[in-house]
């Protein structure tokens, strides 16, 4: 699958995109975001609503997150480091969370696979530098 278009998500499994939804919830940087900055973060990784649904009960019945009248608390503490976890690749790319076209893309390696390309703007707020 070509990780570059957004819509493709539609093709890839819905367990590769629940794994890859847990994975980048356990890597938020706040103490606490509104339901829709987490379903911004979500749409990263897929923009199905069943999917994205799943992820967020899936995420709250592993502990990953807390949820309360629309606020989210994320549990772990375990954060992107961008040393080691952000990759950067030169090309013809668009952002995932944007859409803008990007020469360099920033990629956020997770347990459950690669996540990207992002902007420099957007894989901060992606994850939670912004």
């Amino acid at each position: 699958m070509d990780r570059d278009e957004p819509e493709a998500d539609q093709d890839e499994p819905v367990d590769d995109r629940v794994a890859l939804g847990l994975a980048l919830l356990e890597r938020l940087e706040h103490e606490t975001l509104s339901l829709a900055e987490v379903v911004d973060r979500i749409e990263t990784v897929t923009s199905d609503p069943t999917a994205t649904r799943t992820i967020l009960d899936e995420a709250e019945l592993r502990g990953i997150i807390e949820r309360e009248d629309g606020i989210i608390r994320p549990k772990s503490r375990q954060y992107v480091s961008f040393d080691r976890d952000v990759i950067t690749k030169e090309g013809e790319f668009s952002c995932r969370r944007c859409g803008s076209s990007l020469s360099t893309g920033y990629f956020i390696r997770l347990d459950a696979g690669e996540l990207g390309p992002f902007g420099s703007s957007c894989i901060r707020k992606v994850t939670g530098r912004e």
